[in-house]
């Protein structure tokens, strides 16, 4: 449950949207992939968590979350796919986490969601006028993204540090958090 609780007060902060793709997500699948000891479970919560807080932000944005998903369903897989193989790179945390592997891990994961999602942006551009850049070419594309990977980067490292660290914290002041997790 506490697990749950931090990977959902995490998915909270994805709701204001200050900065563009300053978000928790791959932060979230990392630590859902290291700390939770069933597998499923790992996998599970934060595509739950991250598909509710989409939801969330369709209608906040005034929209129906089904003309939401259906505007941008191939970037909406893309990214539910990017928390997946996030999760499973955070099985690789299991029992090692420490600075300098979260650091690897994040900024891995990181640059995987630039990688694909600015793929499938480029790839479904042809009918988005405004994207000029992407219909330029794949390398303008990725070019004209650059600005928004630095928030990525960022936000991955920042919730990275808060859920890690809150966790170990937790952890030191309740034993029974111990024994529970790998």
């Amino acid at each position: 449950m506490v697990l749950t609780a931090m990977i959902v007060i995490a998915a909270l902060a994805r709701l204001p949207q200050w900065l563009p793709n300053f978000s928790p997500i791959e932060a979230m699948a990392l630590f859902g992939g290291a700390y939770f000891a069933n597998r499923r479970l790992a996998m599970l919560v934060p595509l739950l968590t991250i598909f509710l807080s989409d939801v969330a932000l369709a209608l906040l944005h005034g929209g129906t979350f089904s003309a939401y998903f259906s505007a941008y369903l191939p970037q909406l897989l893309t990214v539910y796919a990017c928390v997946a193989i996030c999760t499973v790179l955070g099985f690789g945390l299991r029992g090692r986490v420490n600075g300098g592997r979260l650091l690897g891990y994040s900024l891995g994961g990181s640059l995987l969601f630039f990688a694909a999602t600015n793929f499938v942006v480029w790839l479904t551009a042809a009918s988005i006028p405004q994207y000029t850049a992407c219909n330029a070419g794949l390398l303008p594309c990725y070019v004209a993204a650059v600005p928004f990977f630095q928030w990525t980067v960022l936000s991955t490292l920042l919730y990275a540090a808060l859920l890690f660290g809150g966790f170990a914290l937790l952890r030191r002041r309740m034993p029974v958090l111990r024994a529970q997790t790998v």
